[in-house]
């Protein structure tokens, strides 16, 4: 995964709270909850690209032992 995708689902979450954050402080529960969602969708984002890494990794791995290169 690139960095500006690590820094665009930090950046989605961080505007998450913010919003959960100002939703709360003013009694706005529809921010509040769009705050949540946000921070949600980050973080879904995030674990999905991390599983994309961690499966990059292993078939690069089965392919170095089939090639023989480790």
């Amino acid at each position: 995964m690139s960095v500006f995708d690590k820094a665009k689902d930090k950046a989605e979450q961080l505007v998450g709270q913010a919003k959960e954050g100002l939703g709360k402080l003013t009694g706005n529960e529809e921010l509040e909850n769009a705050g949540k969602r946000d921070q949600l969708s980050g973080e879904m984002k995030e674990a999905g690209h991390d599983l994309k890494d961690k499966a990059a990794g292993v078939v690069q791995d089965a392919k170095d032992k089939l090639s023989g290169d480790k």
